[in-house]
């Protein structure tokens, strides 16, 4: 009978801390190897059985699966947000890793996806996209409280552009505050055009995919969102049905419930109490989650199918900002149907039960 092995691995820049476990849970090896992937391929080479190994998401996880994958049973990458066993106690590379090797034994670990490869390269340049998108909207932001510092009214993008940059910079007296100014608004250019350099290339990229042109069917899911939504999800059939994909997007509902059943007259029957819903789940993608909502808010102040479903839920009584919020969980629901289906986008979607 082919033995079981459970090892867990804690990650750092220049070592790894390993501990392996046998199916009782007894500890059969710890050590710790340079993090490089001939000492851990020869470790690894060296195990008997099958082999089931666990490591936190990290700077080194995707770089660790894809080495790993293929040459043990299994690899988790896990969640270590959802590790709160880690927490508890004592704390040192060895002990992390005996923890994490007896999460993985226990199954009581939230792997995190490290599955789809054909989409790599659009992944890396929606990042390259999204990360020179903040940075330039954080450019604009310094050089608007540079402004509101003075007193100087800065609303709207008029300040960003160049044909009246010298009268607004003309508005700063004080020397160092002039200079300043100038700096930012140099940091601001190299931005945008390195934003605008990333886009083409995120959309050239894009269009290799057969995914992206069903996506852009749905309405208000541009190329530049469908681009965001292949590379962060890279497969929706990693989600069986919409609510799992809905938390991913930070558009879940959490509720509380507690003393949910009761005896009455010897039987035992639910309670009839209202559940407490405390918002929207904490743990999800941001760029989806604005990917969504903001498709959402374009949608229900233009014509369409879905400014009319918008207009629907506001005649029943609903609030705008639920409004809303129900809009774009309908959006992300018709774009995981469309995409699973592989079908361009019908107006049925937006029958209740239909998506």
């Amino acid at each position: 009978m082919e033995s079981l092995k459970y090892v867990g691995l804690d990650v750092h820049r220049d070592t790894i801390s390993v501990v392996v476990l046998e199916e009782s849970g007894k500890m059969v090896m710890q050590t710790i190897l340079a993090t490089h992937a001939a000492a851990l391929l020869d470790f690894v080479g060296g195990l008997r059985g099958s082999v089931h190994i666990t490591f936190e998401e990290g700077t080194h996880s995707a770089w660790l699966h894809d080495l790993l994958v293929r040459r043990v049973a299994r690899v988790v990458v896990c969640d270590p947000r959802q590790n709160a066993l880690l927490k508890a106690g004592n704390k040192s590379d060895r002990i992390d890793a005996r923890k994490l090797a007896e999460l993985l034994r226990a199954e009581l670990l939230s792997p995190v996806y490290h599955g789809e490869t054909s989409t790599v390269t659009l992944k890396h340049l929606c990042r390259s996209y999204a990360a020179l998108t903040e940075d330039t909207t954080r450019v604009m932001g310094r050089l608007k409280a540079l402004y509101r510092s003075q007193a100087i009214r800065s609303a709207g993008k008029k300040p960003f552009g160049r044909r009246h940059r010298d009268e607004w910079l003309a508005q700063l007296t004080q020397a160092g505050m002039h200079r300043r100014a100038e700096r930012l608004y140099e940091e601001l250019d190299a931005l945008q055009s390195l934003r605008r350099a990333a886009r083409r290339e995120l959309i050239v990229e894009s269009h290799k995919h057969d995914a992206v042109k069903l996506l852009c069917t749905v309405p208000f899911l541009g190329p530049i969102r469908a681009a965001v939504l292949l590379g962060r999800v890279q497969t929706p059939h990693r989600f069986r049905t919409k609510r799992p994909f809905w938390a991913y997007c930070g558009l879940a509902l959490e509720t509380r419930s507690s003393a949910d059943y009761h005896f009455k007259e010897g039987q035992l029957v639910r309670a009839k109490k209202p559940v407490f819903i405390r918002g929207l789940n904490v743990n999800h993608n941001h760029d989806l989650k604005n990917l969504f909502k903001s498709a959402a808010t374009t949608a229900s102040a233009m014509p369409g199918p879905f400014h009319s479903f918008y207009q629907t839920l506001l005649a029943k009584g609903m609030q705008p900002a639920m409004a809303r919020l129900t809009l774009a969980r309908k959006i992300a629901a018709i774009a995981l149907c469309v995409w699973k289906k592989g079908e361009p986008f019908d107006a049925e979607y937006l029958k209740p039960q239909a998506a």
